[in-house]
């Protein structure tokens, strides 16, 4: 898990441990949204009461900010894609050697994952090259 962070992102973060006295170091934009992982068990502390510091965040930023489980390990794939991806559903996710392949199950699903000019599917590779190393794909 080797992802280069740059200034914004380390903003970002600094940020989100300003609020959220959680420090963690893996943050990334999909979708025009800010998604923070953080440890499983610290997830209620970082969303906040209510989801105080998520609103307190997005009142600062001015974007949509979510804060999800941080996979630990590739048995962790499928429900951290349906995290990211959470208002659109899919048939089924496989992993076959180094690769992940969705199965977006509808025409319109597979739209939807893949983006205006393919700015979803990029983000996602990138995201699940970082975290787990492989590839990404959608059929």
């Amino acid at each position: 898990m080797t992802n280069t962070i740059n200034m914004q992102d380390m903003r970002y973060l600094n940020l989100f441990e300003k609020i959220t006295r959680i420090s963690t170091r893996f943050c990334f934009i999909y979708n025009d949204t800010i998604f923070f992982c953080v440890p499983k068990p610290l997830l209620s502390k970082a969303i906040g009461e209510g989801g105080r510091n998520v609103r307190e965040m997005h009142n600062i930023l001015g974007k949509r900010i979510k804060i999800i489980p941080m996979p630990n390990g590739i048995q962790h794939v499928t429900p951290f894609i349906q995290a990211i991806v959470e208002p659109i559903t899919f048939k089924s996710i496989e992993v076959k050697g180094n690769e992940v392949i969705i199965n977006a199950g509808g025409t319109q699903s597979k739209a939807m994952l893949i983006g205006r000019e393919k700015r979803r599917l990029l983000e996602m590779q990138t995201v699940i090259k970082n975290f787990f190393g492989m590839d990404y794909r959608i059929v």
